[in-house]
């Protein structure tokens, strides 16, 4: 849809990690002017507005006077912003914008000439209601596109051991092989992409070579934990022929105490519980592949399988790198 010469779309999942604040990194390299908070009051319809400028020399005159008419062109009657009974409609409408796993949230994106303004709606009383992220529309599009090739995580020698989405969770475990060394392990971390060469893990910045050589001096070990997995997943043990319960980023499963005489009965039970939770074959196969091969191979990321839960052709030795 459009308003006033302004494109409304959908917000796009890889646009989401935007619509949140982010490292003064990413900020940067994005090119975020700032962002708005507000909330429509009591009776939802007020409009209580904050501003918080990130970059002085982006928020020019020119977008100033942009973005004050975009958020009056939102608020006439009718459009999304005037009220929030009108928001939540909006936001209910499939169509309109993008819902977020929250459950609470929706996501559209409003592009003008310059500018992307990703915008987070929450049409519930009592809490914001809108957080609006201004970007300069070049730097954010041409930061997406890059960060789509993924996460790579090396060894000492620079040898590819996988990679992982933008956005996706790592977990570093292990002993320490320095005695005085003191690290809390395991511990888990959101990873964000820079640039092919460095990225971010919690608050720490580093580059991909120089995380892999203190990996290693430290004798650890690195676990992706890709979003493209659900957190447990239903498998068939052959050997045994039972069920067992995979945990993402564990190696081997808890057994299911039932016992099945017939081996498709036990198939059948897999794909029902499976199916209960959302979760497919494709992801069912990487899961087990996961925990019996490791976390890093191919073979356990949902998108070496078709849609069957049949590998594609990824060479079979790749699950014992």
């Amino acid at each position: 849809m459009s308003s006033e010469g302004y494109e409304i779309i959908p917000m796009k999942s890889e646009e989401v990690l935007y619509s949140y604040r982010n490292s003064q990194q990413i900020s940067g390299q994005t090119g975020l002017v700032g962002y708005i908070r507000a909330d429509m009051g009591t009776n939802g319809n007020q409009f209580w507005v904050t501003w918080n400028c990130f970059r002085n020399d982006l928020n020019t005159p020119e977008f100033s006077d942009e973005l004050s008419e975009l958020l009056h062109s939102l608020r006439q009657d009718g459009e999304y912003l005037s009220d929030r009974d009108t928001l939540m409609r909006f936001c209910l409408d499939s169509k309109n914008a993008l819902p977020y796993e929250t459950g609470r949230d929706f996501g559209v994106r409003v592009n003008t000439g310059d500018h992307a303004y990703l915008m987070r709606l929450n049409p519930h009383k009592g809490e914001y209601n809108l957080y609006c992220y201004c970007y300069r529309k070049d730097w954010l599009d041409s930061h997406i596109r890059q960060a789509k090739r993924g996460i790579r995580f090396i060894d000492p020698h620079y040898r590819e051991r996988f990679r992982i989405a933008d956005g996706d969770e790592i977990i570093i475990s292990g002993e320490p092989t320095n005695a005085y060394t003191v690290r809390d392990v395991p511990a888990r971390y959101v990873c964000r992409y820079i640039d092919e060469s460095h990225f971010e893990y919690g608050p720490n910045l580093r580059h991909i070579c120089e995380f892999a050589e203190m990996i290693e001096d430290l004798g650890y070990k690195v676990i992706p934990l890709r979003a493209s997995l659900p957190e447990k997943s239903y498998v068939y043990i052959e050997s045994e022929n039972k069920i067992g319960v995979v945990t993402k980023g564990e190696m081997g499963y808890k057994e299911m105490d039932i016992t099945f005489s017939d081996k498709q009965d036990a198939l059948d039970m897999v794909d029902i519980n499976n199916k209960k939770h959302g979760i497919t074959k494709a992801q069912s196969e990487a899961m087990k592949c996961g925990s019996m091969f490791g976390w890093h191979v191919p073979a356990a990321d949902p998108k070496n399988y078709e849609e069957n839960g049949i590998p594609k052709h990824f060479r079979a030795r790749d699950t014992a790198r």
